[in-house]
This record gives C-alpha cells, structure tokens and sequence, in this order.
C-alpha cells in the first residue's frame, strides 16, 4: 500500500486493488473513490465512490479537487505501488 497526503487529504492506493487506476481519498469522516483517467481524475462512477452515501458534498469535492491538483504524484504512486 501506498499513500500520499495533500491539504488535508489522505489519498491510499492498495497493492491487491483493480483497474482502473483509482485512489481512495479520505477526509473528515469520508472516503472518496477518485479513478484517474487520459482525461483527467474524476469521482468514480461506481456505487461505492463514496462512503458515506449522504456526506457533505463540500468534503466530497475537496478530495476530487486534490487529486486533480495532484494526479501527477498519484499515478506515479500507482506506478510503484502495482509495478
């Protein structure tokens, strides 16, 4: 497991976890599934993205606006946490 932390945010990528590339972003008391894709990171369509299901879409958005500013570091992250 791999794990960066940015204004806040404590993003985990897992070494037993699938494609595609995601990372999962935890701040306050939610966890947020962001994938990271050629266009860009966004929140992952999946019913799972974030836990829990009614969180503050403000705390929501502070993690997917992290791992946009630092998608760079986290693929690298990915990178070396899969190989």
């Amino acid at each position: 497991m791999g794990s960066l932390r940015f204004g806040g945010v404590l993003f985990s990528i897992y070494s037993f976890d699938h494609l595609p590339r995601h990372a999962h972003g935890a701040y306050a008391e939610v966890v947020v599934i962001v994938e990271f894709w050629p266009g860009g990171a966004r929140l992952a369509e999946r019913y799972d993205a974030v836990t829990p299901t009614n969180a503050k879409r403000s705390d929501v958005m502070k993690v997917v606006r992290a791992a946009k500013l630092h998608e760079a570091e986290l693929n690298r992250l990915w990178e070396e946490t899969h190989g």
